[in-house]
């Protein structure tokens, strides 16, 4: 079963594309209020003005510029104005709805695209599909709070850390498929502000527990927590003089606090009369209100108001857009993870519950829509077998449900044995006793020699550091500790770190990467304290890769008839842009290719790109080095490349395909005169809707899901696309999602059975598991690259919107809200390096 509603019918004819602009009595708005607001002016217009000027015809409006109509409801060049009183929160006021004209939709052009047509892209459909969305999200917006596709409701929510609290929800939207359209519907979970006190959800992000403890707690550090929690949120400010409730967003923070933030004031009951007050000292004497807490500072609102925190409260309604921190991410995890069979009867239910199909809007859009989901035929494809190095017994096995162990296993090919290394404790000794340390050591190189990675010197050198310390002289240190022949450099820093300290981590890698050019693996202190053989193992497979080795391969000749026989390059990109609310920070673009004939050890290549771009400049630069490597691995030239490309939308793929694919050709023949190997090029998306839930028995017994292998490649993948749906790993927990892959150009022919045989059997080869896993792992190890390349980046700050030059004595953070500019030399597209002696290796596992 999938998570899809099957379209009975859908309009032939035309649906008419308007420009909406709301103007409100004071003035032009410099920018759009939020969706929620525009959405509610938008919707009282259409209630005063549907019987009359609009005639009975329903628009539906996504709450920015763009409303459809299934009718006309103006003549082209004629400009509809809609005058609305909208009141909220007792203030009432007067604004008018211009709506004009600007497209006209043939719907014929889906019923051409769902047939196969090759004169018609996605990008043809979206406004059709966009427009269908829109109508029934008006039917679900009078349930549920929305946010684009996505609609959540507080029932059965759970409240998290900081101020948040978790809701459940669902995401609708239409899709294409083939010979037929669909309704996606999935299950989603949002992190929402808590309404209420603003200074209770304070003293929670920081970790109080009593207001009082803010005192002295603000400083330009926790200005900068507080700046990323309270961007974009709107308050409500309640304060005597003002009738009803006042809304807020906040800047800034004042410098000082309110008992010493000054400014010149005029009296009302003493006019001509100027004297210097404090906020503090102004709120007494102007609405009679003693501020509780007045060493706090205030909040800089729009033309450089201030007011108490203590007098502001949160909206209710308000999505965070933030970075969740480490508890808030396991409680979204937790609250989300629900099996495939209550997930399918929680979209069963919403359906009915909604009965979308009953909606006078709907209707009016032509659109038939039951509350049933739909089967689909899939097929399974049998696993590969692995291949051990030669001690192993027995040397070659066939996993089962995607899973495998090491027991008498060794590693297929040993990397460089390891002489030259030290252990750095980053936690006290009182936490990790050096005789602990030392019986951990023991264990981790008996496991190693046992599992055929040879650690020749069994006593490294171990020394304690100070995690607040300078990081980069801890490390520097343990190295000059480590004896080593001359024309050596040390092999591995095993670091040991107290907690999950993120930041501590990062300074690590970032040091190790661009500094000492040393290999580093890190461990949690608990791991010390209770040795473990499987958790010494896990750690034998990152080293042994680190330095040169191999864990596990798929048999040769089963390989060479995947490949038609022919060296293969296999690359992979992926392009991660920086989180919401991170301002000023680049995206980073990741290429990965393999230097060996069978795709086992792969090379990295790091580029730094503008803020949120999505297409990859320098990839020919790259691409020629990851040809070059191939060679040198081989030497032999590959006469096949296949291309997995990551994080690019199904509207972005002619763009992206067009472009990087010249870009791969060109490499291609700046390395030589005449070389064209055959390029395969796939793009892969992981973060997509789609679910499925099997029937019967024909799932894994344990979680319900699909089991490893699954392949859907029919009725609800793209009718004009050669793509399909696979699951190639096995759930531990939650609703499995699989991963979608489309083949957007194939010189090599790939059959559909050979490339889905070839993805998924690669997914049983990546280097530090004994399990398949849910990604291809050229385009795994690219995500892996891009997140290690954070640790190297400079940490340029999320704060607060900056404040004019009249607000200069505000905090203003250090970042700003709008794009960094394209000249910012932090911006500019280079390719980033790493220290000479870890660049061609695996020094991102």
């Amino acid at each position: 079963m999938a998570n899809y509603v099957k379209i009975s019918n859908y309009p032939k004819g035309m649906i008419y594309q308007y420009d909406v602009e709301l103007t409100p009595e004071r003035g032009k708005f410099t920018r759009l209020p939020p969706p929620s607001y525009t959405r509610a002016i938008f919707d009282q217009a259409m209630r005063m003005h549907r019987q009359s000027t609009l005639k009975g015809i329903p628009m539906v409006y996504d709450a920015r510029k763009i409303a459809y109509a299934p009718q006309p409801v103006c003549n082209q060049g004629e400009t509809l104005k809609l005058e609305v009183k909208y009141t909220e929160e007792g203030r009432a006021e007067n604004f008018v709805v211009q709506i004009r004209q600007s497209a006209v939709i043939d719907t014929s052009l889906l019923t051409e695209y769902l047939r196969g047509g090759t004169g018609v892209d996605i990008a043809d459909i979206q406004p059709i599909l966009t427009a269908f969305d829109l109508a029934i999200g008006s039917v679900i917006h009078t349930e549920m709070v929305g946010f684009g596709r996505s609609f959540f409701t507080r029932v059965q929510s759970m409240k998290t850390s900081s101020g948040l609290e978790l809701w459940r929800g669902f995401s609708f939207s239409f899709r294409p498929g083939i010979d037929q359209l669909y309704l996606n519907v999935n299950t989603a979970v949002t992190a929402m502000y808590t309404p209420g006190s603003l200074l209770d959800a304070l003293t929670s992000l920081l970790g109080l527990r009593d207001p009082n403890m803010l005192r002295g707690a603000i400083t330009p550090n926790t200005v900068r927590q507080i700046g990323s929690f309270l961007r974009g949120l709107m308050l409500y400010v309640r304060h005597r003089g003002i009738q009803g409730k006042r809304k807020l967003t906040a800047k800034g923070m004042t410098s000082k606090p309110l008992d010493k933030e000054s400014f010149e004031w005029e009296d009302p009951n003493n006019p001509d009369s100027m004297e210097t007050i404090t906020i503090a000292r102004y709120f007494q004497k102007r609405y009679n209100i003693t501020l509780r807490y007045p060493f706090l500072p205030g909040l800089v609102g729009r033309r450089n108001s201030i007011f108490p925190i203590e007098m502001c409260e949160i909206v209710d309604n308000q999505r965070f857009k933030g970075k969740l921190d480490e508890k808030q991410t396991a409680d979204m995890v937790r609250f989300a993870c629900q099996k495939p069979n209550n997930n399918m009867e929680r979209i069963s239910n919403v359906l009915n519950q909604l009965n979308l199909g009953s909606s006078p809007v709907v209707n009016s859009f032509g659109l038939t829509i039951p509350a049933e989901l739909t089967k689909v035929e899939s097929r399974i494809l049998p696993a590969p077998v692995i291949n051990y190095g030669s001690g192993s017994r027995p040397p070659s096995m066939t996993p089962s449900d995607g899973a495998w162990n090491m027991r008498d296993k060794c590693v297929l090919a040993s990397g460089r044995p390891l002489r030259h290394w030290a252990v750095l404790i980053l936690a006290n000794r009182s936490m990790v006793p050096e005789n602990r340390a030392q019986a951990f050591i023991s264990m981790l190189v008996q496991i190693c020699n046992q599992t055929g990675y040879p650690i020749e010197n069994a006593r490294p050198v171990i020394m304690y550091g100070n995690q607040n310390a300078d990081i980069n002289n801890e490390m520097r240190a343990a190295c000059k500790n480590i004896r080593l022949p001359a024309g050596e450099a040390p092999q591995l820093l095993l670091v040991v770190l107290p907690s999950t300290n993120t930041q501590v981590y990062q300074m690590v890698k970032n040091y190790a990467y661009t500094t000492l050019g040393v290999h580093t693996q890190c461990m949690q202190a608990k791991h010390i304290q209770r040795p473990n053989p499987q958790y010494c193992a896990n750690l034998c497979l990152k080293i042994n890769v680190k330095l040169g080795g191999s864990n596990q391969s798929l048999v040769a000749s089963s390989m060479q008839q995947m490949l038609h026989r022919k060296p293969t390059l296999f690359l992979g990109c992926d392009v991660t842009h920086p989180a919401p609310g991170e301002q000023g920070k680049p995206s980073i673009a990741s290429v990965v290719g393999s230097t060996d004939f069978m795709g086992l050890r792969y090379a990295a290549t790091l580029i730094q790109l503008p803020s949120r771009q999505e297409l990859v400049e320098k990839l020919q630069e790259a691409i020629v080095r990851h040809l070059k490597l191939f060679f040198k691995g081989t030497r032999t030239k590959p006469q096949c490349i296949v291309f997995y490309r990551d994080g690019v939308s199904e509207t972005q793929f002619a763009q992206v395909r067009d472009r990087e694919l010249l870009e791969i050709q060109r490499a291609c023949a700046s390395v030589e005169a005449g070389y064209s190997p055959e390029i395969t090029f796939l793009a892969v998306l992981k973060r997509h809707n789609t679910r499925f839930f099997p029937l019967g028995r024909d799932g894994d017994r344990r979680t319900g899901n699909c089991v490893p292998g699954t392949v859907v490649d029919r009725a609800i993948t793209m009718p004009s696309m050669f793509d399909f749906y696979l699951f190639s790993h096995s759930a531990i927990q939650g609703t499995s999602r699989p991963t979608h892959y489309y083949v957007l150009h194939n010189d090599a022919r790939f059959t559909a059975d050979e490339i889905q045989q070839l993805t998924y059997h690669l997914c049983y080869t990546y280097a530090i598991c004994t399990r398949s896993v849910s990604l291809v792992p050229p385009v795994y190890y690219a995500h892996r690259v891009a997140d290690r390349a954070r640790c190297h980046l400079v940490d340029m700050g999320a704060g607060f919107e900056e404040a004019s030059s009249a607000t200069s004595g505000y905090y203003g953070g250090t970042g700003t809200a709008s794009r960094a500019p394209a000249a910012d030399p932090r911006m500019a597209t280079k390719v980033i390096k790493i220290h000479s002696l870890l660049d061609e290796s695996m020094y991102f596992m």
